[in-house]
């Protein structure tokens, strides 16, 4: 199979949808497939390595999210590569003008397309003072989606939540942990002790970009109160991103370790006792993930991933979307008994590395041999008319 992956992100880049389109790519390269790759043009100027053949196109930046890259409309060059390399399926990870562009093209071109939704951008319409723009966002990005053989979505909830929505042929594909790399064996006394902790203090995490949307100022508030109720705790928040500097000038005692590699938040995760995560706008949140396949007690509330993964007071602790102040409670308690968030710790990590990319991957090739199919047989139907 040659698959064409069209995305306005990718690695290096820090975010949901470059992270599972890494560990896709490489998957997919273990059997077989050769991809193709089509983004805008990364600031380094360079090409990802491990893809057959790469169109890079120009971007540009929203002006109040500057981290979001969006390629121009490219339809010439689209044309130009899917004819020279002509893909047998293309995925679309992205809805922006570059996925518009693509879709266009494949429609032209009789190419079957299979899209993603990784990201709710309705939903962030909201965190940036423009709801009045939800209902137009969201019905664009039906028209999109309802224009694809199958949209990818990573849990049950959501594909119900849209389907009712009318987006039509809504599958979930999960997502995968490499519980080799985040694993409670990369815990390290001396990056504790870097942090101010003995081995017997608790240590409380939080890991994502520093934005609106997150729902920061209840993980203020949860930390202030957590420090209050448990004076020798240590907060530690890994990320960057608009909101740093505001919330290093409210949580004065919490360490802020900016963005860092892989490598080193393998080892933050697993030094950590527990981990906080107040996001309500994600549609599946990976450190959720890693965080538990890293043995920490998580409290999230019960959306995307934590919904999907933690069974509460057994792999972690989940409360109702929206209820802050239970979220609060929650952590306040947990932060006060160690048995219990060594045993949720224990627990989470069992239940997360059961899912493995390898499965994701053979799902995923699934979906895309169904749309080449039913691309077939539309065909070979319509030769017939």
């Amino acid at each position: 199979m040659r698959l064409c992956l069209v995305s306005e992100t990718w690695s290096p880049d820090i975010n949901g949808v470059a992270h599972t389109l890494g560990h896709l790519s490489r998957e997919l390269r273990h059997r077989q497939v050769e991809l193709l790759l089509v983004r805008p043009r990364p600031e380094n100027d360079t090409k990802a390595p491990g893809v057959d053949a790469e169109l890079q196109v120009r971007g540009f930046h929203l002006p109040r999210y500057s981290a979001v890259q969006f390629g121009y409309p490219s339809t010439s060059a689209l044309i130009t590569f899917c004819h020279e390399q002509r893909p047998d399926v293309i995925y679309i990870a992205t809805e922006g003008p570059l996925g518009w562009s693509a879709l266009k093209v494949a429609k032209q071109l009789s190419i079957p397309v299979v899209s993603g939704f990784h990201t709710n951008f309705d939903h962030y319409m909201g965190d940036y003072g423009l709801g009045w723009l939800k209902g137009p966002v969201r019905r664009a990005l039906r028209h999109f989606h309802n224009r694809t053989h199958a949209t990818l979505v990573p849990t049950l909830a959501q594909s119900e939540a849209m389907a009712k929505q009318g987006f039509d042929n809504v599958q979930v594909m999960g997502r995968g942990i490499d519980g080799d790399h985040f694993t409670p064996a990369k815990r390290e006394q001396a990056l504790r002790k870097s942090w101010g902790a003995s081995e017997h203090q608790p240590v409380v995490l939080h890991v994502g970009r520093l934005a609106k949307e997150k729902n920061l100022d209840l993980l203020v508030d949860t930390l202030l109160v957590m420090h209050l109720a448990r004076p020798d705790m240590v907060s530690v928040v890994v990320g960057d991103g608009p909101l740093r500097a505001s919330l290093q000038r409210r949580l004065p005692n919490t360490h802020f370790t900016g963005f860092i590699d892989n490598d080193t938040l393998a080892r933050h995760y697993a030094s950590a006792d527990m981990f906080l995560f107040p996001s309500c706008s994600e549609t599946y949140g990976n450190v959720v993930a890693e965080a538990m396949a890293s043995g920490l007690g998580v409290v999230a509330f019960k959306h995307a991933a934590a919904a999907e993964l933690i069974e509460s007071n057994r792999h972690g602790i989940t409360v109702p979307l929206g209820d802050d102040a239970a979220f609060i409670v929650s952590a306040v308690t947990l932060c006060q008994s160690p048995a219990q968030y060594g045993q949720l710790g224990r627990s989470a990590r069992l239940r997360a590395t059961s899912r493995r990319w390898e499965k994701v991957a053979d799902g995923f090739l699934d979906v895309l041999n169904a749309a080449q199919e039913s691309q077939h047989e539309s065909v070979t139907n319509a030769c017939r008319l």
